[in-house]
């Protein structure tokens, strides 16, 4: 897989702040990362090769969705995933997907209500680009228009696959994401409480507290599976700055 070369994301002259771990704990975090990732792949591989056969089958185009995410310091990179929807050249300019999004086909849906598309980013991970905790990665176009200098703190630790943010996307976003207003239900409600979750993130972030995410969304998966549809407010919510 070709590495394309960093780009930093222009922020209309607002720098991203230095990384916020101590030397030390980045390292941990580092080598947790590339440890679990490496694992990770290793399990999953079988899961992988099956999910890439059947989209194969059932829907023509790439196996793998490439999206362009802003990373630490606003370095822009691609992020992989499974590909859920039918491929199209637009896909690349709508970031967002709706609920109820007529692009996604049966299996797509399958494999983002189980999590199995997000598996690739594990690759991500091990390059340094992604973690397994951190901050949800957003599409550049939402970073420069809609984050304010506040949010700008969480670019100062690289993006994860888990994060109280990504939690609260995943248990939230469908119920709010539905219907043509889907851009703007996510700019106007659902952006903003996963940025203040993420937020509240920065502020909590250890070592501990990431195994702790890492299991609530192993409980919230399975939960979703089994067929719960609605969830609690989760408990960063109560320290958001008003």
């Amino acid at each position: 897989m070709r590495r394309r070369p960093p780009v930093t994301l222009p922020l209309d002259g607002r720098p991203a702040a230095p990384p916020v771990a101590p030397a030390m704990a980045g390292r941990v975090k580092r080598w947790f990362d590339v440890v679990c990732a490496s694992a990770g792949l290793m399990i999953t591989a079988p899961v992988l090769a099956a999910a890439a056969l059947a989209i194969r089958c059932v829907s023509p185009g790439p196996v793998l969705y490439r999206a362009r995410r802003v990373g630490v310091w606003g370095r822009v990179f691609t992020m992989y995933k499974l590909r859920t929807m039918r491929h199209a050249p637009q896909e690349s300019a709508r970031p967002l997907t709706a609920a109820d999004d007529p692009r996604v086909f049966p299996l797509g849906r399958l494999l983002r209500r189980t999590k199995i598309d997000e598996l690739p980013q594990l690759i991500n991970v091990i390059r340094g680009e992604m973690s397994i905790v951190g901050p949800r990665p957003e599409a550049p176009a939402y970073v420069c228009e809609h984050y304010g200098t506040v949010h700008l703190d969480t670019l100062r630790v690289r993006p994860g696959l888990v994060s109280p943010g990504t939690l609260y996307y995943y248990t939230h976003g469908e119920r709010t994401l539905i219907g043509d207003d889907a851009h703007r239900a996510y700019v106007e409600h659902l952006l903003p409480v996963k940025l203040a979750l993420d937020l509240a993130y920065l502020r909590r972030a250890s070592f501990w507290y990431d195994l702790r995410l890492v299991g609530r969304a192993v409980v919230v998966i399975a939960a979703t599976l089994a067929g719960r549809r609605r969830f609690a407010e989760p408990p960063e919510l109560a320290e958001q700055t008003p």
